[in-house]
């Protein structure tokens, strides 16, 4: 500790946050006026907190500084998402308290030394900080960093971030580090009463641009429905090639996915037209793997309903 206080007078340290693009929520919340959360964080760290901009599912916070305003900030950021657990608690019937949940994106090159040799490292954060913490085993898509997962009390929280930074300053990244940049979400198209919709959170959002295109196809050849043989092309079927795509969901919310006796998911088979498999559970994994197939629509809308569960 004395030589993290010491350090936080003249070492500038950069982390970054993945979090959920609703967390931005938390952070700006609707009774306030824009960003004054944030900029109160600002003020009270002396932490500079930066938010990604974008329509992309998630968010990068950047938080620079000395290291004693990291955890400042850090700190703040903690109790605000415990305050919201406790708000999102009060009409609820869930009896256990989750945890507060950040996710650090570290370049992969400084993750050996957060681990350690044999774990030796990361088990003893664990054992002295009281925190989860979980290092991803692949890199985030197009980039050179994994995600690390720490999840407890705001107090277990701060404490395992101060270790993280310990490590980060002593073994500095090694080569050049290809930063995790969030792609923007593609959002569900799905076409009724001859309109287009794009599905933005729980709302059909009419789309006339699309409607407009979705017009024209049906009346141009060879842009025909779906399934029938192109008038131009015979024998050629305009159906789009199906491909595959694989998420991983938390065991304790596979459940509320699956329903009784596999309703939901069977529900949620039948309205995308997708096939979904869940893979069994493996011992010591806290995850279950999840395989859509389908055409890009099919999966975008399983996904979509997924999510929603």
């Amino acid at each position: 500790d004395t030589k993290v206080t010491e350090g936080g007078l003249n070492v500038t340290l950069t982390i970054r946050l993945l979090m959920h693009g609703k967390v931005k929520h938390l952070l700006l919340p609707q009774q306030l006026p824009k960003g004054e959360t944030v900029k109160k964080m600002r003020e009270e760290s002396g932490a500079r907190i930066n938010i990604s901009e974008g329509s992309c599912p998630e968010r990068i916070v950047t938080i620079t500084g000395p290291t004693d305003a990291i955890f400042k900030a850090f700190s703040m950021i903690a109790l605000k998402f415990e305050e919201d657990i406790n708000t999102s608690m009060t009409n609820s019937t869930v009896t256990s308290k989750p945890p507060v949940t950040l996710r650090l994106v570290v370049p992969a090159s400084q993750c050996g030394s957060l681990i350690g040799k044999g774990g030796s490292k990361i088990k003893e954060i664990r054992e002295s900080t009281g925190a989860q913490v979980q290092v991803a085993g692949d890199m985030l898509p197009n980039s050179t960093e994994r995600a690390v997962t720490i999840s407890g009390t705001p107090d277990a929280i701060i404490q395992c971030v101060k270790q993280i930074c310990v490590v980060m300053l002593e073994s500095p990244p090694k080569g050049a580090t290809i930063p995790y940049r969030p792609k923007p979400a593609s959002a569900p198209i799905i076409f009724a009463g001859g309109q287009a919709f794009t599905i933005q959170g729980q709302y059909a959002i009419p789309h006339p641009d699309l409607t407009k295109l979705h017009q024209l196809a049906m009346q141009h050849p060879p842009f025909t429905p779906l399934g029938q043989t192109t008038p131009g092309f015979p024998g050629l079927d305009a159906t789009t090639p199906t491909s595959s795509h694989e998420l991983t969901i938390p065991n304790d919310l596979i459940g509320c996915i699956i329903g009784r006796q596999g309703s939901k998911i069977n529900e949620i088979r039948q309205m995308s037209g997708a096939q979904i498999k869940i893979a069994n559970a493996t011992e010591g994994s806290a995850e279950r793997q999840v395989t859509i197939t389908g055409s890009p629509a099919n999966i975008s809308l399983a996904q979509y309903l997924i999510n929603a569960r």
